[in-house]
């Protein structure tokens, strides 16, 4: 299965998990907002609106979010003892997947909850492959309408959330004096248990774990493929990764997921007093870009 995956520390992956609301609506978008959710709402009345001049039924719909726990929200906070619950069971979040796939479903709504799904699955072949090309172009229409961009592909649009959210986060992270203090002893802590560490600053370090493990991972999958390039390209910090999800059933996904709790609480211990200095700030940052592209 291909996949796109921003390389980010795990409290990122949960974010979505603790904002987020909806439900269906055909009404026009409500008066402009700063907030994620305010814009969400206006990004899907737009693409309905560009749909039905289309030609296309189409219904304005933001998904649902599963909310947070109290354990969800005390990790994203840095708290020592519900990071380890979490890593202890589910490492860095990667192989994990393949034994806990209920975990990973962020999203609360089951696959018929969206009413688009419904108008979709009476098309026919042809009817649908004019209905996505619509729905692609009102994508972009809706985004640039309501976000103020000039962009000409959704493909562009993923891209440029990425690259905000790498601006941001090394402008005002990487910057941090307290950080940088904190990630250079993490760094130094794990290179003493012997894990390979480069880039030693705060948002690197705040990922590497998973990032290393999304590697294996991403190693496994291009090995099952015979139309990839068995070795990744050189990653770009202004591009949104490419990553190959192997084909693993949960027995063989185990031993993977052992090693990987056993890295991830060695992250941990090392980096116990850089995550609860870390996470708020990081959250605080990523919630502007959310806010700025309505996700």
């Amino acid at each position: 299965m291909l996949t796109r995956l921003t390389v980010t520390t795990t409290a990122l992956l949960a974010l979505a998990a603790l904002s987020g609301c909806g439900g269906a609506t055909e009404s026009a978008a409500p008066s402009p907002s700063s907030t994620a959710e305010g814009k969400e709402v206006q990004l899907e009345a737009a693409k309905a609106d560009c749909m039905k001049e289309k030609g296309f039924k189409y219904v304005a719909y933001v998904t649902p979010h599963k909310p947070g726990t109290e354990d969800d929200k005390s990790r994203m906070r840095g708290n020592y003892q519900a990071m380890r619950k979490y890593r202890e069971k589910y490492g860095f979040g990667v192989f994990a997947e393949y034994i806990y796939p209920d975990a990973f479903n962020i999203q609360d709504a089951g696959p018929d909850s969206n009413p688009n799904g419904k108008i979709q699955s009476a098309l026919s072949k042809a009817q649908l492959q004019a209905y996505r090309k619509a729905m692609d172009a009102c994508q972009v229409s809706a985004v640039n309408k309501v976000l103020g961009l000039k962009l000409k592909s959704t493909e562009d649009f993923y891209d440029a959330q990425f690259k905000a959210s790498v601006r941001a986060r090394k402008g005002k992270l990487d910057t941090d004096p307290d950080l940088v203090e904190l990630a250079t002893a993490m760094a130094t802590c794990l290179k003493g248990k012997g894990y390979a560490v480069g880039d030693t600053t705060p948002v690197a370090m705040s990922g590497q774990g998973q990032k290393a493990w999304l590697l294996k991972q991403d190693k496994l999958g291009r090995e099952q493929m015979d139309d990839v390039p068995d070795v990744a390209p050189p990653a770009e910090d202004d591009k949104m990764p490419m990553l190959y999800m192997p084909t693993l059933t949960s027995e063989q996904a185990k031993p993977y997921l052992a090693k990987e709790i056993r890295a991830a609480l060695d992250d941990l211990e090392c980096g116990k007093d850089f995550y609860p200095a870390y996470l708020p700030k990081e959250q605080a940052v990523q919630g502007q870009v959310s806010a700025q592209f309505g996700m």
